[in-house]
């Protein structure tokens, strides 16, 4: 497509989804682009998941785990958590948001990987406020292995051009997601006619990249960003994204459910006012950590990817994704997947207390690894057999 001419219109698209019709964020602080599955019954329990998938009898992506409701003490720890890292985590905020707005230009489109790519967005969102910008930001999802919502690709290039999207998500673990993406780009602007420079650009803009997997970040450091602490209560009461062919047909976004039932417990708008009210305390920090950025090394080095194959390998585990790098996929690991062991590096040890929480609550071993390159590697533990009585669960049938 040359300069000029008009884009070819895409293909209809259902309207966005918003709160408080979906979800608990407010209607202006981000628009989904999902398919509503909350009369859905998705839920299974987590080892009867495990085996299916190991089976090659179900995608992860075709249910969902059982929400994990946290106690009291585990809530105590994430407000804890939060209060002691909202300034580092408004100064990774800060220095992301400056620095796509320096590379990318004041009309970004903000596009948040759901669910944890969400409330980063929103931040993102609110700090770019501060330069009287008011940014689109859409909630997109991304499955592995399965790619990147077409559909919700085709809305976005029929409503903003699509080389203005930058797509957003909290942390890297071992770059997964960052190839995904590299792949379903690639696709989507082949598919779609888009001439080189006109179309998505692939690169993922995180708070957080310990595994060196993109060039757009925060920070670099393995540190505990506290929504990665639970699931949908802080991630505006919304499902993790789910892809599954029995329930959703053509012409429909990747599908998500929201736990109304959940709103008592709902920390979501807690974790975003806390972190905002830091962002005129960090203005000096996020100017001398966008200078550090900007003047380091940024390159894509997949160094996590490497580390993650030589734990892989010496843990005899086959598959590489049964290894979950950095303090938030470990966290992930131990509230929704079977954990066998975590690795924690004892020198990060004072940052870990809810991995120790949970990893006590599902009698899970801790493994103490000096010079561990994350500051926690979880496990999960290989599958090799279908339990249970045999019965199909309602996802499946």
């Amino acid at each position: 497509m040359t300069a000029g001419q008009a884009r070819p219109p895409a293909p209809p698209a259902p309207p966005a989804l918003r709160g408080p019709g979906f979800g608990s964020y407010a209607a202006d602080e981000v628009a989904w682009l999902l398919t509503d599955l909350s009369h859905a019954h998705l839920e299974a329990p987590v080892e009867q998941r495990e085996d299916l998938i190991a089976a090659g009898q179900s995608h992860y992506a075709e249910s969902l785990p059982v929400e994990y409701q946290p106690d009291e003490q585990y809530y105590s720890l994430f407000a804890a958590a939060l209060a002691a890292s909202a300034a580092r985590v408004a100064t990774a905020v800060g220095v992301v948001t400056e620095l796509v707005l320096a590379e990318r230009g004041r009309d970004v489109v903000l596009v948040s990987l759901a669910r944890a790519g969400t409330p980063i967005g929103i931040l993102m969102r609110r700090w770019a406020r501060r330069h009287g910008l008011d940014l689109p930001h859409y909630a997109v999802s991304i499955v592995r292995g399965r790619g990147l919502d077409a559909l919700a690709l085709d809305f976005l290039a029929g409503r903003h051009e699509p080389r203005s999207v930058v797509f957003v998500d909290g942390w890297t673990g071992k770059g997964a997601i960052a190839r995904e993406l590299d792949l379903a780009v690639a696709v989507a602007n082949e598919r779609l006619a888009l001439a080189p420079g006109q179309g998505f650009e692939p690169s993922l803009a995180v708070l957080a990249d310990p595994g060196h997997c993109v060039s757009v970040f925060g920070t670099r450091d393995d540190f505990l960003i506290p929504s990665a602490c639970l699931n949908s209560t802080v991630s505006g009461l919304v499902s993790r994204t789910v892809l599954n062919p029995r329930i959703l047909g053509p012409g429909q976004y990747h599908g998500a459910k929201f736990y109304r039932e959940l709103s008592d417990a709902d920390v979501s708008g807690l974790f975003l006012d806390t972190v905002t009210k830091q962002f005129d305390e960090v203005t000096a920090a996020v100017s001398r950590g966008l200078a550090d950025v900007a003047s380091s090394d940024r390159r894509i080095t997949w160094q996590g990817w490497r580390a993650v194959e030589a734990i892989r390998e010496r843990h005899g585990l086959v598959d590489v994704n049964l290894v979950k790098p950095g303090v938030g996929e470990t966290t992930r690991v131990l509230l929704r997947r079977v954990p066998w062991q975590i690795l924690i590096d004892p020198a990060r040890d004072a940052e870990l207390g809810h991995i120790r929480h949970l990893a006590a609550q599902r009698n899970v071993e801790l493994v103490e690894v000096p010079d561990l390159p994350y500051s926690c590697v979880g496990l999960v533990r290989p599958r090799g057999r279908i339990d249970g009585d045999g019965m199909i669960p309602p996802w499946l049938e």
